[in-house]
């Protein structure tokens, strides 16, 4: 019996051993532990701990595998829309907190040295309170002790006795007309105190639990978080930062109180100066780029005008005419969509434009720039420079451009004056540019669908221009040449055999300083065509812009 169970027990232990050598194949360890060797308990829960840790390890190396397998890359559509739900939701939180209303300006000193002596006195008095406190408690205790003096301790008594004699005299002796009266002082200071500041607490508990609306805040006539119109202006400030959202947000809250300072909604309904006019000649609005989008001119020549500019006063006046004009240009773009177009082509004359030499005029325009970059972001979608002079390179390569924004710069397109006019019509069609720029509108840009045709004449050739006629009408045309130095020469040619050629305007030559737009009519009686001459008889090759239209008979 006693070699069964010695047997059984050596299964058992057996048994015991081998089942952490199948959990070792599951984990894949080093080999097992022979059976003959009996492993402590010890060494038995080092190996479940080092499994344990090789259990943990194994793992997580195939998950961050895995997980790096199925990583996607968001597309700049979906961090775009990310970046505008993070901006959202710091803008809501500063409108919740009031942020973007600036802090009150720091007190005068005068007001501290006023408000310190309140403190002081009421420090002060609060001392004296509780001097006399504590004179009301000492002479409650003199008053204790006196009774107390005759029924002195024997001499054997040790200190600490001597020291507890006078209270339990005083207990037994009865000074409860004294124990009152110091009880009733004390009470009466401690209720005098916690009143007011209990009444504190509840005034500071009050003030905060006290509900905070909202702030309310528009900007360029749109008010904050208010419909989809207040998307497409967050998404400016975004590209602006490059979508950092923090920095976006710092940047807004400057252009409200920026637009705050300045008063930009009363300066949008005040009424022009007496300057107004000749501001206008300098920067105005005019026509739309080939894809829609309102185009601005302005003419840097125009600051050689010593009348207008010859001083601080006179410049400050022209900036704030500028800062009305952009706001009415802003509040007239379509904000419903990110597809609407909701930015400028600004066009910029630099004809005439003041040297280097006027060191302060270009400070002040630099200024004027970085303000309008600071406070209305991401509203430039093309920039061109137009009869940029030679000076103006140089400067612009060492020094940068008076644009002073990477983002912005990189939409900047530079022309000098042989190439500005093939640079406009590269981006905005001859119909809508200004007769001043090159292109054939006047005062207002064609809205009538009247598209102008470009051609090219090549040196020492003629070109010849067809405008046909299938009925009795007045046919009226405009043609321009750029660079002129041409001959013109027009002339009716019917279609019915017998009839003669009619000449409309005779050959002439168009020199630079004659009317650049060539308008012309003619009343045709009978079908056929107008022929239009061009001879250029230069070296250099020509541009042609031309339209015409008809005008039926009974309309006459």
């Amino acid at each position: 019996m006693a070699q069964e169970e010695a047997q059984k027990s050596a299964d058992v232990v057996v048994v015991s051993a081998e089942k952490p050598m199948t959990d070792d194949k599951e984990v894949t360890v080093p080999a097992p532990v022979p059976e003959k060797e009996v492993t402590p308990p010890v060494a038995s829960d080092e190996k479940v701990a080092a499994e344990a840790e090789a259990e943990k390890a194994a793992p997580v190396k195939e998950e961050e595998t895995v997980v790096a397998e199925k990583v996607v890359v968001p597309t700049p559509e979906e961090l775009e829309k990310k970046a505008l739900e993070e901006f959202k939701e710091l803008v809501r939180e500063a409108l919740n907190k009031r942020e973007f209303t600036a802090p009150p300006p720091p007190p005068v000193k005068e007001e501290k040295a006023e408000e310190k002596k309140p403190a002081e006195e009421s420090k002060e008095e609060d001392k004296t309170d509780e001097k006399k406190e504590e004179e009301k408690q000492e002479e409650a205790v003199k008053t204790e002790e006196k009774p107390s003096e005759p029924a002195a301790a024997p001499a054997e008594t040790k200190p600490e006795e001597k020291e507890a004699v006078p209270v339990t005299t005083e207990k037994a002796t009865g000074g409860e007309e004294d124990e009152t009266k110091t009880v009733e002082a004390i009470e009466e200071s401690i209720v005098s105190v916690t009143p007011q500041e209990s009444a504190a607490e509840e005034t500071t508990v009050v003030a905060e639990a006290e509900p905070v609306e909202p702030e309310e805040v528009s900007i360029y006539g749109v008010p904050l978080l208010q419909d989809e119109r207040s998307d497409v202006i967050l998404l400016k400030f975004l590209r602006a930062r490059d979508f950092k959202v923090k920095e976006a947000l710092t940047m807004l809250k400057n252009t409200v109180q920026w637009r705050k300072e300045n008063k930009i909604d009363e300066l949008i309904e005040a009424e022009a100066g007496e300057e107004a006019s000749e501001f206008e000649k300098m920067v105005f609005a005019h026509g739309v780029d080939k894809e829609g989008h309102v185009v601005i001119y302005s003419s840097y020549g125009e600051f050689q005008n010593k009348e207008l500019f010859s001083d601080k006063e006179k410049l400050n006046k022209f900036l704030n005419w500028r800062i009305q004009l952009q706001e009415k240009c802003v509040r007239a773009l379509d904000f419903s969509s990110p597809d609407a177009k909701s930015s400028f082509v600004f066009v910029s004359d630099f004809r005439n434009a003041p040297g280097l030499g006027k060191r302060a005029l270009w400070q002040f325009i630099r200024r004027a720039v970085k303000q309008f970059e600071d406070n209305y972001p991401e509203f430039a979608t093309r920039e061109l420079f137009i009869n940029v002079p030679w000076w103006y390179i140089p400067y612009y390569k060492t020094f940068g451009s008076i644009i002073t924004s990477p983002r912005t710069r990189s939409k900047m397109v530079l022309a000098g004056p042989s190439k500005s006019a093939d640079t406009i019509f590269k981006y905005i069609s001859p119909e809508q540019v200004p007769v001043k720029y090159g292109g054939l509108s006047k005062d207002i840009p064609s809205t009538n669908g009247d598209t102008v045709t470009e051609a090219i004449v090549k040196p020492a050739a003629k070109y010849t221009i067809e405008l046909p006629a299938s009925e009795a009408c007045t046919l009226s045309w405009e043609l321009r040449v750029l660079g002129a130095d041409v001959s013109y020469g027009a002339q009716f040619e019917p279609t019915t055999e017998g009839s003669y050629v009619v000449i409309v305007s005779k050959n002439r030559k168009i020199g630079l300083t004659d009317e650049p737009v060539i308008t012309d009519s003619f009343k045709v009686g009978e079908p056929g065509k107008i022929v239009i001459t061009i001879d250029n008889q230069t070296s250099k090759k020509k541009k042609v812009l031309y339209r015409f239209k008809t005008q039926p008979k009974s309309d006459i």
